[in-house]
């Protein structure tokens, strides 16, 4: 048994949903075991006993709801049940007539429901509230402990066996996101260790000469000026020359198909679990304003891979007499793109609008779209 189905601190609320339903099966099927004691309160004759063992299930039934609902304080929810758990006992035990086994049907709840809130400890934890039943039926009601122990181990198993499959479920769930998530961070990590192999494959070596040449270039200044002179200007060659190699890796890296940069982005995207929908334009569009857009697309990938919780993404791309426009919209809007444009969209925004072109964003409940223009040449 897992405690991720109690515990839940991030911010997605699809998960929040699925979590919030589950736990609302599981309380419907535990109140149903509040059902016999409600019943025998109603049918205790003694005012006194009858009053105690009605706020001895409120109590029960608050310290249950904030277990399984709140999300703060875990330890505090976990001690709370057990502390409403142990209260109860006095309260509701010697309540109802004793064919009922009033606290038998509490204590199997408890035992079924402590697994969720005692994560890893509920080998122990189901057999204590057992325990407890029996000697309830003892100390405070005189009835049969075997009896007592039996509805209250039968109650616990049968709570136990339904809870186990949405249990798993969240598991695979919380497994899922976070496959997805590693394998959105490991594909900008691949691009960016991509581009950082090929400025050090370009500058390594030359660097190192570099150095070299300007190490000699001092230590014959003073004994042979004209050799000396003849390092530095090798030196500052292999310098401008390595300086025009990177520029050109970078106008490479720049300048990025518009196809193969859409295919590259369907398949990472649909790699991290978001199903992703392309409409290519009818007609291709002039290489400048496929680079803009190649390198738009690029970066809004990255946003979404990182700053959302997409299920789905659209990509539109339609050519007009005198602009392009790229339309890119999911449905994972989230804190980081909805409270204004982070750096990279920021700096996209910025070189569009140096060509004439435009950026803009807008979100209608969870959808997050980006609009791009770019003037046709």
């Amino acid at each position: 048994m897992t405690g991720n189905l109690t515990d839940l601190a991030d911010g997605d609320q699809r998960l929040r949903g699925v979590r919030s339903t589950i736990l609302a099966a599981v309380a419907v099927m535990g109140g149903g075991c509040f059902a016999v004691p409600v019943v025998a309160v109603f049918r205790e004759p003694e005012p006194v006993r009858q009053w105690l063992a009605v706020a001895g299930l409120l109590i029960l039934a608050i310290a249950y709801a904030a277990a399984l609902f709140a999300e703060r304080s875990p330890a505090g929810r976990r001690w709370g049940f057990a502390a409403a758990t142990a209260v109860s006992i006095p309260l509701v035990a010697p309540a109802g007539p004793g064919d009922m086994f009033t606290w038998a049907w509490i204590g199997g709840a408890a035992a079924g429901f402590a697994p969720l809130l005692f994560a890893g400890r509920f080998r122990w934890v189901a057999p204590a509230v057992i325990v407890a039943a029996t000697v309830v039926a003892g100390v405070f009601t005189g009835g049969s402990p075997l009896v007592h122990g039996l509805i209250a181990a039968a109650l616990a198993g049968t709570i136990l066996a339904t809870i186990v499959l949405p249990s798993r479920l969240w598991e695979l769930l919380l497994q899922a996101r976070a496959g997805r998530e590693a394998r959105a961070r490991l594909a900008v990590s691949e691009e960016r260790l991509r581009f950082a192999r090929d400025v050090h494959d370009l500058l390594g070596h030359r660097l190192a000469v570099i150095a070299l040449k300007a190490e000699l270039a001092a230590r014959l200044s003073g004994t042979d000026p004209d050799r000396a002179a003849r390092e530095a200007a090798e030196a500052q060659n292999l310098a401008t020359s390595a300086l025009s190699e990177v520029r050109e890796a970078v106008h490479g890296y720049r300048e990025v198909d518009l196809g193969d940069q859409l295919l590259a982005v369907e398949n990472v995207l649909r790699d991290a679990g978001i199903r992703c929908t392309v409409r290519h334009p009818e007609d291709d569009p002039p290489a400048a304003t496929a680079t803009q857009l190649a390198l738009a697309l690029r970066e809004a990938c990255t946003n979404v891979l990182r700053h959302s919780t997409a299920g789905w993404c659209t990509i539109e791309i339609r050519r007009d007499p005198e602009e392009v426009r790229m339309t890119i919209a999911n449905d994972g809007a989230g804190k980081a793109v909805a409270d204004g444009l982070g750096f990279g969209l920021r700096g996209t925004s910025e070189r569009l609008a140096g060509l004439g072109g435009t950026l803009r964003t807008r979100r209608e409940d969870d959808v997050f779209t980006l609009d791009i223009s770019v003037p046709a040449p």
